[in-house]
């Protein structure tokens, strides 16, 4: 029962943290696609990846930056 007490919470922690590293928002496959660095769409790639420039919010939208003309 000592063992329980343990084991349960450690691979609840070790499966959140599997779940949680996992995730990407931003692929290398984009950057190659677009030619561009992962500034060019993100505000903060580390402390926000889901947080969107204009240009990050049209590539959302159209899966190209083809069309997309930068606001100066």
């Amino acid at each position: 029962m000592s063992h329980l007490k343990l084991i349960v919470p450690a691979a609840i922690l070790l499966g959140g943290f599997l779940v949680c590293s996992t995730a990407s928002y931003g692929k290398p496959e984009y950057t190659k696609a677009t030619k561009k660095t992962c500034t060019y769409c993100h505000v903060d790639q580390v402390k926000a990846p889901k947080e969107l420039k204009d240009a990050g919010k049209y590539y959302q939208e159209h899966k190209s930056l083809d069309g997309y003309v930068e606001k100066k």
